[in-house]
């Protein structure tokens, strides 16, 4: 087992050789990356930084030359996220440790998510109580706090990066249910196929009744929280080969793209299973709201809006029929293009607990727009289905479960 350690050995170079000898002392390999941009490293790295820089499409010599720490640190994240992946392909890590501040953390985590689900990822940083999104995006990565700056050893920073390397060793040697490889997880004598699925808390008692039929069935079910990165971070699974089918009933990462809410997925969102031909079945889950954080956080052009105050600091704005309409038709033309088999699901009494007859958000206009544009650009090899049930009716749920099943049994069917 190999632990990589990867960061600044010029200016960080005391805590880092402290570190490596504590993963030593756990009985631990380690393999040094240095990223280190303003002099020589404290103690010789296994890879210097000047083959991770020449990654980076760069040289040493012209970073020091032009003395832009910012160019810098950009150039050697860029390699180190190289690098990671490069000696992660080779077999030559099994983890990977860094720690520092800005800079560091930087480039530390750029390298991090470079690496699969599942493999370790411990970035010791200053920055860990704060925002730390940029850095964790969608992967796995345990953020630990320095409580003090990383700046020598003293009594309290030997203490965290103890804990540190104890941790890391720890869970390179744990096993993980990723083991088994791409699409199954080890099951005992046979592997189950994963299937993930996007959740809201307006749409949680169909996923909930899905997730149980499916895994009745012999499925296993990663659920996302589609909060702008759950989506992300599901469809990066789909891009790396893990996951067998998708049932996407929870779109509303498009309406916050479409309109600018604070929860979108981006504008690449419901491609990839397309693209990797993974069978999906889709809805148009709780496409009848935006998400803002406290009511004072909306923007003023929205304020004549309708609004449902969901918690302290979650505001929800009701979509229009105009961007129902316009989400439809984003949902034909990215469906459309899909290599795999797909089918919408159309559940025409509502799409949220709170779009349903007696509810703030009810208005069956906004639904027919989008249903009226997601027919008029549908390709024919996209199955559709209008079922008369609410997204949180047990039948929707059994009927959007049974289109994932029977998809992936056609898959495993025997041919010719």
């Amino acid at each position: 087992m190999t632990i990589g350690i990867i960061g600044t050995f010029d200016t960080k170079g005391i805590e880092f050789a402290y570190l490596q000898g504590r993963i030593r002392a756990h009985g631990a390999d380690t393999l040094t990356v240095d990223c280190g941009t303003g002099g020589d490293p404290v103690f010789p790295p296994d890879v210097p930084a000047a083959e991770v820089a020449q990654a980076a499409g760069t040289a040493l010599e012209t970073l020091w030359k032009r003395g832009d720490r910012g160019e810098a640190v950009a150039a050697m994240a860029r390699g180190a996220a190289v690098m990671a992946a490069r000696l992660f392909a080779e077999g030559r890590l099994h983890g990977l440790i860094s720690l520092g501040g800005s800079a560091g953390t930087t480039i530390g985590t750029a390298a991090m998510r470079t690496l699969p689900v599942g493999v370790p990822k411990l970035m010791v940083s200053t920055l860990a109580s704060g925002d730390t999104r940029p850095y964790v995006d969608t992967k796995d990565i345990c953020m630990m706090y320095s409580v003090v700056d990383i700046a020598g050893l003293n009594r309290v920073s030997t203490a965290i990066l103890d804990n540190a390397a104890g941790a890391i060793v720890g869970m390179c040697r744990a096993p993980t249910g990723l083991d088994s490889g791409p699409g199954t997880r080890d099951s005992g004598p046979a592997q189950r196929p994963l299937v993930a699925a996007t959740m809201f808390g307006v749409t949680t008692p169909c996923v909930t009744r899905a997730r149980e039929l499916l895994e009745a069935a012999g499925c296993e079910v990663l659920v996302f929280h589609a909060t702008g990165t759950g989506g992300r971070a599901m469809e990066d699974l789909v891009r790396s080969g893990f996951i067998s089918a998708v049932l996407d009933v929870t779109t509303t990462e498009l309406a916050d793209e479409l309109v600018g809410g604070v929860l979108s997925a981006g504008p690449d969102r419901l491609e990839a299973a397309g693209a990797a031909g993974v069978p999906q079945v889709v809805c148009p889950g709780a496409i009848d709201m935006v998400n803002f954080g406290p009511p004072d956080t909306v923007p003023q052009r929205f304020r004549a809006r309708t609004f449902y105050h969901h918690n302290p600091t979650v505001t929800l704005m009701r979509t229009t029929p105009e961007e129902c309409a316009e989400l439809g038709r984003i949902t034909a033309r990215k469906l459309s293009a899909a290599r795999g088999p797909v089918t919408v699901a159309v559940p025409l009494q509502g799409v949220s607990a709170i779009d349903r007859e007696g509810q703030p958000f009810h208005d069956p206009a906004a639904l027919t727009a989008y249903v009226a544009a997601l027919k008029a650009g549908l390709g024919p090899q996209v199955k559709l289905m209008e079922l008369d049930a609410h997204v949180n009716d047990p039948v929707f749920a059994e009927g959007v479960a049974s289109e994932i099943i029977h998809a992936l049994r056609s898959l495993s069917a025997p041919t010719g």
